[in-house]
């Protein structure tokens, strides 16, 4: 018994101070300021990326400024503005990252809807409800979930970039 004590008493021995002068990185890497500053870089990120293509016209397969399809959009932007290379094609980025609650969306998720005749459609979610994308009718600008027809035909979301 008194093994015991004297263990647990050595187990209990206070760690030296901490210099005040000196201060201590946060021991958990995901803290709040982080998440913050990577959410903000991401957000300024994808705003670069839409005033350098707004307007691009839809071009199916496309990937320039001359054409640019949804997903072809997608790929774009996640290369060029965040170095990370994404599948090609709607279908593919469907089977990527992991679903995201549509209450749960973030800067930088993929949202994706059913359109007519079983076509799908994908754009990157910047927060407040607004999202960009490559129109069929207006080429690449921002929409807002909020909108009837986006509304009408939210179907899923994915997160690529982790948090």
């Amino acid at each position: 018994m008194l093994l015991c004590i004297a263990l647990s008493a050595c187990a209990t021995k206070l760690a030296p101070p901490v210099q005040e002068s000196q201060p201590q990185p946060p021991k958990d890497d995901n803290t709040t300021a982080e998440l913050l500053t990577s959410e903000n870089f991401l957000l300024n990120s994808l705003l670069a990326q839409k005033e350098d293509w707004q307007g691009v016209p839809y071009r199916y397969g496309g990937l320039s400024t001359k054409g640019v399809d949804c997903s072809g959009f997608v790929y774009i932007t996640f290369l060029s503005q965040l170095n990370m290379k994404v599948p090609r094609t709607t279908a593919e980025l469907l089977k990527e990252g992991e679903p995201v609650a549509r209450n749960q969306l973030a800067v930088g998720d993929l949202v994706f809807f059913r359109l007519a005749r079983g076509n799908r459609h994908v754009g990157i979610y910047l927060g407040d409800e607004a999202f960009l994308h490559a129109s069929v009718s207006n080429g690449v600008m921002q929409s807002s979930l909020g909108n009837p027809y986006w509304r009408k035909r939210y179907w899923q979301a994915r997160r690529l970039v982790g948090r």
